[in-house]
């Protein structure tokens, strides 16, 4: 399991239940592709479904915060996705080693729009979220999406160090096995 919830009373677990089945039926999709496309959207459904649990356990969301809640957050999740992806398109294809001045302030004024208009995204969101949740809500969701995500990255680092010990257990059995052969 991607991450253990600790819940201090039954109830909780069970509202935090509730609230995942209600917003992870509306966000599921069926997916025609090839099947390890299907497993990386079952990883990333499982995803979805921890950082929506801790979401709403940390804002201690109600039911009915939830329901008006989950909406407003994934249209801004959504749209700060378009503009993260948008921001790199504009710096593909561009030699980072070897540009010229004039390509140096494309970038640069490449980088001050992204800014702005993530922050503008970001105050309308707010604004948007603030008339569903308090504003002491507001500043937990921050924490807990930057919580979610070094947890993450903590997660994927341990992966990947379980790999490489893995390939090196490996490499050393078959050094061991040549050794034997010769």
């Amino acid at each position: 399991m991607i991450w253990i919830l600790e819940m201090k009373t039954v109830y909780k677990m069970k509202r935090v239940i509730l609230i995942i089945l209600m917003v992870s039926g509306s966000m599921f999709t069926v997916f025609g592709q090839d099947q390890a496309d299907m497993v990386d959207a079952g990883a990333r459904s499982k995803l979805e479904a921890a950082r929506i649990a801790m979401i709403t356990e940390r804002l201690n969301l109600t039911p009915e915060q939830a329901e008006k809640f989950w909406p407003i957050y994934n249209q801004y999740a959504q749209e700060r996705r378009s503009l993260q992806q948008e921001a790199l398109k504009a710096r593909q294809g561009w030699d980072m080693n070897n540009l010229t001045e004039e390509q140096s302030q494309q970038l640069v004024q490449i980088q001050m729009k992204f800014k702005q208009d993530k922050v503008n995204l970001e105050s309308k969101y707010a604004n948007m979220l603030t008339q569903v949740i308090s504003a002491k809500q507001l500043v937990a969701l921050r924490k807990a999406e930057d919580d979610f995500r070094a947890m993450i990255l903590r997660r994927l680092e341990q992966r990947r160090q379980q790999q490489l010990q893995r390939q090196q257990m490996l490499n050393e059995r078959e050094r061991r096995l040549q050794q034997g052969n010769n």
